[in-house]
């Protein structure tokens, strides 16, 4: 979330709390909070220069037996081949774009960042378009007790 986009949450949502923070293995001393249910990243990870410290963060702001929910871009075999076949892959990438995605996992290397991290119980599934070319993965894990 920007800086900007902080202001109007706090603006629109006073009794809210919305900080901007390294999301890294310091995010529930530098919140004050103690580990949540529940920990979730929506199409965020494919962004980061250090998504290992980012998936570090969460491990420990998810509570023992709590569960870890994000999403990501999905980038399986198929999907790549027929990026490949289209010649789709320089629009897609936007390589002379600003930001845009940096990362692109595939269901494999999805799970394993997040296995690495700490988290168990790892179930991935797709969602949008059709099988196999789908636009994103939902990926589910449990911290363990």
């Amino acid at each position: 979330m920007s800086r900007g986009g902080v202001e109007i949450a706090r603006q629109t949502t006073p009794e809210g709390h919305f900080e901007v923070l390294p999301a890294d293995a310091d995010v529930l001393t530098n919140l004050n909070e103690d580990p949540f249910d529940l920990v979730y990243s929506v199409e965020v990870i494919e962004h980061l220069y250090d998504p290992v410290s980012f998936l570090k963060g969460c491990f420990v702001a998810t509570k023992p037996g709590g569960m870890f929910l994000c999403s990501t871009p999905y980038h399986g075999y198929l999907k790549n081949l027929a990026l490949s076949l289209t010649d789709g892959w320089d629009e897609h990438t936007n390589a002379l774009g600003l930001g845009g995605h940096i990362r692109f996992y595939s269901e494999r290397t999805f799970a394993e960042a997040v296995h690495r991290a700490g988290f168990v119980a790892i179930q991935i599934a797709g969602s949008g378009r059709i099988p196999f070319l789908w636009k994103s993965m939902i990926l589910t894990a449990t911290k363990p007790e």
